[in-house]
């Protein structure tokens, strides 16, 4: 969480050099399933940019445990493959790779080769990390999270004796439904304390949504407007352009509710309605986002929309309905888009009803957070050519660019009173000059200092998945979908969700 402190305290001279943050402690770094692409597209990437920042400590060390039949060499030039692509395709201006950077990282990557479900792959990993730090990185499908962490527990890797941590980092999905997360949260707490175990979710990565703490609880005229008395409702966007693409084996059994909702929804619903914690200590900020989820009333049908793609154009291109994707049934009931109006039966926010929705193939790429503040009187207006008043609306960009807008009105010059919509933007790439990242530097990082607040704790995941629980149990009737064509702002049905409130929402296309 020491990146929310510094760029909370970063002023425009740029003094963020005195608020560098400690260089990690020494360690292995345990990837299981470190051959896949999340390790080469987004872990290995991260890791080269912590590194880069020298913020790992001489002694750390990564180890891949995979059962793919290479060497350790083919596997760090894999890496090195995906790192050059990685610093020419992303941030504002080409990224030159690091040769030594690289080179120091490289001959510190270990590869043990064996099974998850085999207690001698266990036994190899005891002995090279012996006596030392471990974080263990579950990056792994979720049916082998339980046998994983039990083969910690058995091999005795998870325990902390002489001094050294041991840290278990998990993906989602964790759990499927409401039991589900309980069982897996039980399973776990059998072999980890739950101070031991970092469940990640990287939207929590983001600048944006950690600086939401930072702007509501350091700046004097946000949070005093924070409240039911001056905001009519939020809007959460969370929408893609991709459709399943070949994830269609998973899909069919997840959905957009399962896949996107209790977790990264529930998420920044939680940072944006949670009230102040006494401090940024993990669980003083962990315990305030579990109450907030805590307080949303039980789902009505009448508040959920279903919805699932068909055929329509995408920049311009044909694409395929999600029906006729390949390993898809064609008579699917799986929803690839889903919106809820949630409301939060607390002091703050009694009355301000919450509209979460979340998409894929839609008008555009844009996760958001919409603040949309209770309209000024408009009795001084009456008079004059003014016959409405622009919303004001504070928007918190998460991605693809991040930064915030706020809109408010303004007279257009001229002899006569003309109010004209105006916006005021500030653009983290505009103010704070960062070099390509994925996101989870900071998460990894965090881990490595024991620091759990961007993590979630179980009653945090076990109240994420209550609140979607009853939308699940309805199960996936195809009579309940509501179609809308690849391309489009969605369904109608979503539209009308807000309508009846006599409230609408912001375009998802520019």
């Amino acid at each position: 969480m020491e990146s929310i402190i510094a760029s909370a305290s970063s002023q425009i001279d740029d003094t963020r050099h005195e608020n560098m943050p400690r260089r990690g402690p020494p360690g292995v770094f345990v990837i299981f399933g470190g051959g896949g692409d999340l390790t080469h597209r987004l872990l290995v990437p991260a890791i080269y940019n912590l590194a880069g920042a020298g913020l790992l400590d001489n002694d750390f060390s990564i180890i891949v445990v995979d059962w793919a039949d290479i060497s350790a060499d083919q596997l760090r030039q894999g890496f090195h493959d995906s790192l050059e692509n990685f610093v020419t395709s992303r941030g504002t201006e080409a990224v030159t790779l690091h040769g030594d950077v690289w080179e120091h990282l490289a001959s510190r990557i270990d590869y043990v080769r064996g099974s998850f479900e085999d207690g001698a792959t266990y036994d190899t990993l005891a002995k090279k990390t012996a006596n030392r730090n471990c974080i263990f990185y579950l990056a792994v499908a979720a049916r082998f999270f339980g046998t994983i962490v039990d083969h910690l527990g058995q091999s005795g890797l998870a325990r902390e004796t002489g001094g050294v941590f041991r840290r278990v980092i998990i993906e989602k999905p964790f759990g499927s439904d409401l039991a589900s997360a309980v069982a897996l949260n039980a399973r776990l707490l059998r072999n980890l304390d739950e101070r031991q175990i970092y469940r990640i979710d990287h939207y929590l990565g983001k600048e944006t949504v950690q600086n939401i703490l930072a702007l509501r609880f350091s700046n004097g005229f946000f949070e005093p407007l924070w409240n039911r008395d001056n905001i009519d409702h939020v809007q959460i966007t969370a929408a893609e352009t991709v459709g399943v693409e070949q994830r269609a084996k998973f899909y069919e059994g997840t959905g957009a509710v399962r896949d996107m909702v209790p977790n990264h929804v529930m998420q920044l619903l939680a940072m944006t309605a949670m009230e102040a914690p006494i401090s940024f200590d993990a669980d003083a900020v962990r315990d305030e986002k579990t109450k907030v989820l805590k307080a949303i009333h039980t789902l009505q049908r009448h508040d959920v929309v279903r919805g699932q793609y068909t055929a329509g154009r995408i920049k311009g291109q044909p694409v395929a309905g999600y029906r006729e994707e390949p390993g898809v049934d064609p008579h699917s009931g799986t929803e690839t888009y889903a919106a809820m109006k949630l409301q939060i039966d607390n002091w703050r926010w009694a009355g301000v009803p919450f509209y979460v929705r979340t998409g894929k193939r839609l008008a555009a790429r844009k996760t958001e957070i919409a603040i949309h503040f209770k309209s000024a009187p408009y009795a001084l207006f009456r008079d004059t050519p003014v016959d409405k008043l622009t919303p004001n609306i504070m928007m918190l960009h998460i991605q693809p660019t991040e930064g915030v807008t706020m809109q408010f009105s303004a007279k257009i010059p001229g002899p006569t009173v003309h109010l004209g919509g105006v916006r005021m933007k500030f653009d983290y790439s505009e103010w704070f000059h960062e070099g390509p990242s994925t996101g989870y530097e900071t998460l990894i990082y965090d881990c490595m200092i024991g620091d759990a607040t961007l993590f979630q704790r179980a009653d945090n995941i076990e109240a994420g998945w209550r609140v979607v629980q009853p939308a699940l149990e309805w199960g996936q009737d195809p009579a309940t979908l509501n179609f809308y064509p690849a391309g489009s702002e969605g369904p109608k049905a979503a539209d009308d969700l807000l309508a009846r409130d006599h409230r609408h929402w912001l375009k998802i296309g520019s």
